[in-house]
């Protein structure tokens, strides 16, 4: 499914990754173990070899975002790309699991490391649709991040945002680490033009994107103040 020129929504086990097809392949996560196939499928059927990926974007590090990427960088020279809070994380040993009993720390912990990564910060844009920005969206993971193409309008939200019930919401309540801060990240995704949302885990939201964002920063707001009164009584 193309969701934009040259950007294809590839439908891997319960998760969308997104390649882009320019003269250097990009791959926006990639999907649990064992997903390599169907990725290579879908470069193949748009006339090209994973000999031309160049690099692989994880939105966050849990396994159903990075687990496939040593499979498909194998020996290539595949640059990996991941905000530095959540590559850090990734090394959590054992005893600061049963010490901390942290539920981040626990998918960390049997999330498959993706080896050598670049970091990646807030700001900066990658040389990817004519200017791809890293915008850091902490709450479902530290180091959670949205990409938005401006050239295209198009937000990739990763988990940060779900669909529950035919409309848009806040990231899960489950395995969010930070649920008052995913909320208030919102804030940072509403501020840009946005027409397309490519969600991890749904279809792409086409119509009334600005709106939609705008809707929920507000809610989050709303919900911070109430918290806030709440606890001063």
């Amino acid at each position: 499914m193309e969701i934009a020129p040259g950007v294809h929504a590839v439908r891997l086990l319960n998760v969308y990754a997104f390649l882009v097809d320019e003269p250097q392949l990009t791959l926006i996560d990639a999907g649990l173990i064992g997903s390599a196939g169907r990725v290579q499928r879908q470069v193949e059927r748009i006339g090209r070899s994973l000999d031309d990926l160049a690099r692989i974007i994880c939105t966050h590090a849990h396994p159903d975002h990075i687990g496939g990427v040593r499979e498909l960088a194998g020996e290539r020279e595949v640059e990996v790309l991941m905000h530095p809070a959540d590559l850090d994380g990734l090394s959590v040993g054992l005893r600061d699991v049963v010490a901390n009993r942290n539920r981040g720390q626990l998918i960390a912990y049997f999330t498959r490391h993706p080896g050598e990564a670049t970091p990646i910060e807030d700001g900066q844009v990658l040389p990817i649709l004519g200017g791809l920005r890293v915008v850091h969206t902490p709450g479902h993971t530290p180091g959670s991040i949205c990409l938005y193409a401006k050239r295209h309008k198009l937000l990739f939200v990763g988990d940060t945002l779900q669909v529950i019930r035919g409309k848009v919401t806040f990231a899960s309540r489950v395995f969010s680490e930070d649920l008052a801060l995913a909320r208030a990240s919102v804030a940072r995704m509403a501020e840009l033009d946005v027409e397309t949302i490519a969600f991890s885990h749904y279809p792409p939201l086409r119509d009334g994107a600005n709106e939609v964002l705008r809707g929920l920063a507000d809610r989050a707001t709303a919900m911070s103040e109430s918290r806030r009164r709440a606890a001063s009584l």
